[in-house]
C-alpha cells in the first residue's frame, strides 16, 4: 500500500497568509469588514424583538457601528444609534435599513457624558416602544498625552467622555429596563460598557484613558451587585488594539511605513482586531444567550493580556 502522501504544515493563519478581506463600500464608507462567518445560526435571530440603545456609533471604523449591524442582522426591533458628532450617522441609518429592512433605526446626536441628554434617549425608547432591552455604552475618547503633560480639564473630560457616560446609561437604562408591561412582563436587560485591555494591565494606553477604562469595569462590576435580583446584567467589554477611527492614525503610519504586520506583534494571533470582533462578542453579552454572564470584564485582545509580552528570539 502506498504511503499517504504527506502535507505541509501551514505555519501562519488566514488572516496572515491571506490578509484581510476587502469588505467592499456603501456609499463613500468601507463596509464593515467581518473575519467571522454568519451571526445567525440555523436562522436564530440572537435579540429579535428587542430595543437598543449605542453610543458612540459614528465612525466608519468603530465598534459601535459594527455591533449596530450585528444587532439589526440578529432581529432587533429598534437600534438607536448615537455619538457626539453626526456626519456618518444618517449613512449608517441607510445602510442598515436597506440591509435589514424589519430593524427601525433612529439617529440621535448628543454628549453620551450629559445626563439629560440620556435620559431623553431612554425616555424616548421607552415611549415609542415600551420596553428598553440593551444598552451599549460605547462612547470613548483618548488623547495620547503623557500623565506630567495632561491638565486637570483634560483629565476630566476624559472621565466625563469614557466613564460619566457609562453611569450615566446604567443609570437610566436601569430604570427602564425595570418597567414591565404585557409585552414584557418580568424586568430585565443588557446593560455592557466599553473599557478596554488599558483598563486591566499597565502600558496598554494613555494614564488618564487606562484610569477612565479601570473605572468602566469597577463601574460595571459594582451595578451588576446593586441590581441584584432584578435580571438587569452588566458587563465590560475590553477591546485590545482594533483599527477603529480613535486608531487609525497609528495604523495609516504603519501602512504609510510598510510596517503594518508588526500592529499587534504582541499577541498571539500577531495582528490588530477589527471592530466586527468586538461587536459578536458584544452581540452575545446583550443576547439571552449570555443569560448568565454578569459583572464580568470580557477581554477580545487576541490574547494579549494573556501573558508577559517578550521579543522573540530572546527569551534565554
Amino acid at each position: 500500500m502506498a504511503p499517504a502522501p504527506k502535507t505541509k504544515a501551514q505555519m501562519l493563519s488566514k488572516e496572515l497568509s491571506e490578509g484581510l478581506p476587502d469588505p467592499g463600500t456603501f456609499e463613500d464608507m468601507p463596509r464593515v469588514r467581518q473575519i467571522a462567518g454568519d451571526s445567525l445560526t440555523a436562522g436564530t435571530r440572537r435579540v429579535k424583538g428587542k430595543v437598543v440603545i449605542i453610543t458612540g456609533a459614528n465612525s466608519p471604523l468603530g465598534i459601535g457601528r459594527a455591533s449596530a449591524h450585528q444587532f439589526a442582522r440578529n432581529g432587533a426591533r429598534a437600534i438607536y444609534i448615537c455619538d457626539f458628532a453626526a456626519t456618518h450617522l444618517e449613512a449608517h441609518a441607510r445602510e442598515l435599513s436597506s440591509l435589514y429592512p424589519p430593524a427601525t433605526i433612529h439617529t440621535c446626536q448628543f454628549d453620551a457624558g450629559d445626563e439629560p441628554s440620556v435620559s431623553a434617549v431612554v425616555h424616548d425608547a421607552l415611549d415609542t416602544y415600551g420596553r428598553l432591552d440593551i444598552f451599549f455604552a460605547n462612547a470613548g475618547i483618548s488623547s495620547g498625552r503623557v500623565f506630567w503633560d495632561e491638565d486637570t480639564a483634560g483629565f476630566m473630560h476624559m472621565l466625563k467622555t469614557n466613564t460619566l457616560s457609562v453611569f450615566l446609561a446604567a443609570k437610566y437604562a436601569s430604570r427602564a429596563m425595570r418597567k414591565t408591561s404585557a409585552e414584557k412582563p418580568y424586568p430585565g436587560g443588557s446593560i455592557i460598557g466599553t473599557a478596554s485591555v488599558a483598563g486591566l494591565r499597565s502600558n496598554a494606553g494613555p494614564t488618564d484613558y487606562s484610569a477612565s477604562k479601570a473605572a468602566v469595569i469597577s463601574l460595571m462590576q459594582t451595578c451588576a451587585y446593586q441590581l441584584a435580583g432584578t435580571g438587569i446584567r452588566c458587563n465590560a467589554i475590553c477591546p485590545g488594539l482594533i483599527e477603529t477611527g480613535m486608531t487609525k492614525t497609528t495604523y495609516d503610519a504603519a501602512r504609510a511605513r510598510g510596517t503594518e504586520r508588526k500592529i499587534g506583534q504582541l499577541n498571539p494571533l500577531q495582528r490588530g482586531g477589527q471592530p466586527d470582533e468586538i461587536a459578536r462578542a458584544v452581540l452575545f453579552l446583550g443576547s439571552d444567550e449570555a443569560s448568565y454572564v454578569n459583572g464580568q470584564a470580557w477581554v477580545v485582545d487576541g490574547g494579549l493580556s494573556a501573558g508577559h509580552p517578550f521579543v522573540l528570539g530572546k527569551l534565554a
